[in-house]
């Protein structure tokens, strides 16, 4: 098990609903970063038979992982949610921090960090909340349900067959039962919502690195025969092979600092059984009726040159990935043209606003992200993507994601006449209307006699065909280059105090688990006193330094949901880390004890709490503070406490962390924000309803 505790479901839905009524927000993603639907543009795609709203959605990773990154996924426009990778061995400790992406991207983080059993709620969870948020009729909150769940697992065929791994899976194919049980949590009028039972009917294989082609094949074919699951197989980088990869890397764009292992090579996938593999996997996928697919790419092995991971090798993502997933694209549909010219391809490497139509113009479903929306504005960053997919298909005279892929790149009329006869009667019909903006594409070729089939095959065709010039493209892009991303966020060369700091803000978007809130506390200087012997075996009261606030605006961490990957460090201006200076909430005291190394409080009433300052445990409730040896009632208005209890030879006791105490636990459960800590008393003690 690791850092993660995720929040009871009431708590969510107390959190969303009361949020979005008092601050037009939901899971701190203001309302105007939520993604509506354009209804001039039409962002609909199928993944494997089924329709999703957008093309878009977060890679398997920290974006997917608890419920509350779901729903700010859903919210923010994503449409195809990857859900993070599952294994057998669920009980993995993750080197911490975990994640760097200051300029580029690199993490040593890869698999889930909940147990099975925690993953499955969660992701229940988070279908059950999204569903129940597109009922609702919310003011800006999307109301379209064309929303797919795809599953990730790994890392081999035993684990995967296992029973825990295998319950994992049909828990979610059949989820009924607990979808139910979540019911009686939602507000009264969405309790009989449209909530589909079915969850997931996709699945991503994450083969890691290392994996030999036949465990590959098995763990698919297992996946699509005990489970009718679609499949779709993540390769890796790799395949490119050494000398394109390394020729891409260090020559063309400039990281000369990041070195492959030799073993990543020749332990990996090579080209020629990945061929093998597809076929035969297609050809199986084939006879029974199911989908096959490929997504690129995983992450890039590199060895580990920097000072922030502890591990000696680490794995690269973002900017360069992008250039190497897309050469390996081209490299594939070359040598599949003749025999598999329709396998469908997904894609995750490098994805932000600026590349994301291209992506969608090669045809590729669907266009995952995770280092992008890691980097200043979190989640919010992702309805970007897809008002820049509306802004292209307007400029082309596209009106859905068929007639962009034809009409991007201005490949439509190649790809009809390759697909074509001069004696096919919709031939003409369809050149005319490529001409023409705005035109129903498809409309105008199933009116001339071609049928759904014969139209997606001039739009694969059509991607194709666009797929050498977005290659050549990035490779030629600066923005992909070394010398454009060697530049980390600024620092002020100062370090974070427990209050007070530059109020940025950063920090909490960047975080994918919204573990990090704002807060407001009344500034001012509050006195502070310190009890201890004296010489003649009583007990002095004296002033001590005092709890200053200069800011009301205030910044802390909600431990349950951080797991501690430094994200926040890296987008902060100042040192240190928020996640370790800032206050550091715990929604109870188990969990608390949990960390023994870690100072954080536990809020249980506006002025009850118990907290651990520099290794001591502390209790307020109400005036009295107490630290175990001496219990004191606080003064009122700065005067000094009155000392109740003091064991013989006790310690020095200081009320300054009293006084915090008090501030805090008044602070946190105030209703000028919401926050972890409100939403979950608040649920206990006055639900939503």
């Amino acid at each position: 098990m690791a850092d993660l505790n995720p929040a009871p479901f009431e708590a969510h839905v107390h959190r969303i609903f009361t949020e979005h009524a008092e601050r037009g927000a939901v899971y701190d993603l203001p309302v105007r970063k939520f993604w509506l639907p354009n209804p001039r543009f039409d962002a609909r795609v199928r993944f494997h038979g089924a329709v999703a709203g957008s093309p878009v959605g977060p890679a398997a990773g920290p974006h997917t992982q608890l419920a509350q990154n779901l729903v700010l996924s859903w919210l923010a426009g994503a449409r195809i949610l990857e859900l993070k990778t599952v294994q057998l061995n669920d009980t993995l400790t993750i080197p911490r921090p975990c994640i760097d992406a200051a300029t580029i991207g690199f993490n040593v983080e890869w698999s889930q960090e909940l147990r099975l059993a925690a993953s499955r709620a969660e992701y229940v969870r988070g279908w059950t909340l999204i569903h129940a948020l597109a009922a609702s009729g919310l003011a800006g909150v999307p109301t379209d349900r064309d929303v797919l769940f795809d599953l990730s697992v790994g890392y081999d065929l035993a684990g995967v067959q296992s029973p825990a791994v295998s319950a994992f899976i049909e828990g979610l194919r059949a989820a009924r039962d607990e979808i139910d049980a979540l019911r009686r949590h939602l507000p009264a009028r969405l309790r009989d919502c449209e909530i589909p039972d079915r969850i997931a009917d996709c699945a991503t294989i994450s083969t890691f690195h290392g994996c030999p082609p036949e465990q590959i094949a098995a763990i698919a074919e297992h996946l699509m025969d005990a489970h009718g699951l679609h499949v779709v197989v993540k390769l890796n980088p790799t395949l490119l092979g050494r000398s394109a990869l390394t020729g891409l890397l260090h020559d063309q764009l400039g990281y000369t600092d990041l070195r492959v292992p030799d073993a990543a090579f020749e332990a990996d996938l090579q080209f020629p059984d990945a061929l093998d593999m597809i076929r035969r996997l297609r050809a199986f996928a084939d006879a029974r009726g199911l989908m096959f697919g490929v997504k690129l790419t995983n992450t890039l092995v590199v060895e580990n040159h920097k000072a922030f991971f502890s591990e000696p090798t680490m794995y690269m993502s973002g900017q360069p990935l992008h250039v190497i997933a897309l050469a390996l694209l081209g490299r594939l549909r070359t040598a599949l043209a003749a025999d598999l010219p329709d396998l469908p391809f997904s894609f995750s490497a490098g994805i932000d606003k600026d590349n994301f139509a291209d992506a969608v113009a090669l045809g590729l479903v669907p266009v995952t992200v995770c280092t992008d929306l890691l980097r200043t504005g979190g989640y919010g960053r992702l309805s970007a993507y897809l008002r820049a997919l509306d802004a292209r298909m307007h400029a082309v005279g596209a009106t859905d994601v068929d007639s962009f892929i034809l009409k991007a790149r201005a490949q439509g009329k190649r790809a009809v006449e390759r697909t074509s006869s001069s004696a096919d009667p919709w031939r003409a019909p369809l050149l005319e209307a490529l001409a023409t903006p705005g035109s129903d594409l498809r409309g105008t070729a199933l009116a001339h006699g071609l049928d759904d089939a014969g139209f997606e095959r001039i739009v694969r065709a059509a991607a194709v065909l666009n797929t050498p010039p977005i290659v050549e493209g990035v490779r030629a892009d600066p923005r992909y280059h070394a010398a454009q991303n060697a530049r980390p966020p600024k620092k002020l060369g100062r370090t974070l105090a427990l209050f007070d700091c530059t109020n940025c803000d950063k920090c909490v978007p960047v975080c994918p688990n919204d573990a990090n809130f704002t807060y407001t506390l009344p500034a001012g200087e509050y006195a502070a006193y310190s009890v201890a012997d004296d010489a003649a075996g009583g007990v002095t009261i004296a002033l001590a330094e005092p709890v200053r606030i200069v800011e009301t605006h205030q910044l802390a961490n909600y431990a349950d949901f951080c797991n501690e990957c430094g994200n926040c460090d890296v987008f902060c201006p100042e040192d240190g880390g928020p996640y370790v200076l800032k206050p550091r909430f715990f929604g109870s005291e188990l969990e608390m004890a949990r960390h023994p190394g870690h100072d954080g409080i536990v809020v249980s009433g506006p002025a009850t709490a118990v907290a651990r300052f520099r290794g001591v445990r502390y209790t307020l409730d109400g005036e009295c503070l107490s630290d175990g040896a001496t219990t004191v009632r606080l003064g009122v208005n700065g005067s000094p406490p009155v000392v109740l209890s003091r064991a013989a030879g006790a310690p020095l006791l200081s009320t300054g962390p009293g006084v915090v105490m008090g501030l805090l636990a008044a602070a946190c459960l105030d209703r000028v924000g919401m926050n972890p800590v409100r939403a979950e008393f608040e649920a206990r003690t006055a639900p939503f309803v």
